[in-house]
This record gives structure tokens, sequence and C-alpha cells, in this order.
């Protein structure tokens, strides 16, 4: 019988240690001064917000260009993008887009939607399109909770159950100020009942 180890514990300052997280392009689009805008964020901060209707949680400083085309359109669409695309992801994190157009910035196609309004990134291999159903003012970011209306997905990261192979997704992660790419699978849910 092997003796345990307890590790020591170093105490650090309250903060958003939470890692790995998705990165994220969401996409959302309004009038601004009566043209049409798109607009693409780069986002870590999103989540699962509850499976039954199925919602995310993004969450945005309300400074942000995006953050006035989310609250006005009641819409957006997180696109997930691959590991492989992690300078365009990181780019349109570090670019405004009130007065440059993201899409062109970054080389990356918009296509339409199935339900709203915001365009989808061609390139992102699977896509969420919300309605925002609740917003909540956290402290330096809103959290806009959106219920998942729409899913679109390349054929290539279904599986033949019709569920998203995360392995051929192959996401962006993101955590600690770096891009990240998963590792490999340890288990499937339940198998430590086996």
């Amino acid at each position: 019988m092997s003796e345990s180890r307890t590790k020591v514990k170093k105490v650090l300052p309250p903060a958003t240690a939470l890692y790995p997280l998705p990165a994220v392009l969401v996409s959302c689009a309004g009038e601004v001064e009566g043209v049409r805008r798109d607009n693409l964020i780069t986002l870590a901060w999103t989540g699962v917000a509850c499976a039954e209707p199925p919602m995310v949680a993004i969450a945005v400083r309300p400074s942000r260009f995006s953050h006035g085309l989310i609250a006005r359109s009641g819409e957006f669409v997180v696109n997930v993008p691959s590991s492989g695309m992690s300078r365009a992801v990181d780019l349109c994190g570090n670019v405004s887009g009130r007065r440059r157009d993201k899409f062109a910035l970054a080389g990356l196609t918009r296509a339409p939607a199935r339900v709203v309004s915001a365009p989808v990134v061609a390139e992102c291999p699977l896509a969420l399109e919300c309605r925002v159903r609740h917003t909540y003012r956290a402290g330096s970011h809103d959290l806009f909770v959106g219920e998942v209306v729409a899913v679109q997905a390349d054929e290539d990261v279904v599986d033949p159950r019709d569920k998203i192979d995360v392995a051929r997704l192959d996401p962006l992660c993101y955590g600690g100020g770096v891009y990240w790419r998963l590792g490999s699978r340890l288990g499937t849910y339940g198998y430590s009942r086996e």
C-alpha cells in the first residue's frame, strides 16, 4: 500500500484561475448610425449555462463595441474555432471593430445563420446561434445568457450519432494568456464505475 503525500498549497489572491477555457469568436450584428455592422469578439469567458432549454453564457465588458451590438439586437453566435485558427482568433481579440472589419482583417468568411441575424464564421467547425434570454451585470463584465436556437457543424466533426466529436473538432483553448490544444482522451463519462 503506497503512502499518500499531501502537496503544499500556495495561497494566491482571488482570480479567475479556471483553466482551460474555450477560446471562441462571438459574432454579432446591428445598426450603428443607420448602417448594418457585423463584428467579431474573441472571448474565453464563455460556458454552458443550462441544458433544458440549451443555453450558453458569454461575459463581455460594456465598453466593447460588440457589447452594444449584442445588447441592442438580442442575438449572438458562438463560433468554435479549431486550434489551427489561433492567429485569426488572437487578431480579432486585439483589434477594435469600431473602425475595422475584423472578418476582412482576419481573412474570415461571413456565412448566413439559420435563425439569427448575426453571421456565422464559415471557417469555424461549430457555431451556436443564440438569442439573449438574460443579462446580468456582474461587475467589470455583463453576462449574456443566450438560448441556443440553432447549431451548425461541419459534417466532418459530427459522428454517426449526430454528436460532436471533440477530437475532430480540435477546439482552441485558452489559459493564463496562452492558447492551447487539447491533449489525449482519458475516459468517457461514467467510466469510473466500470
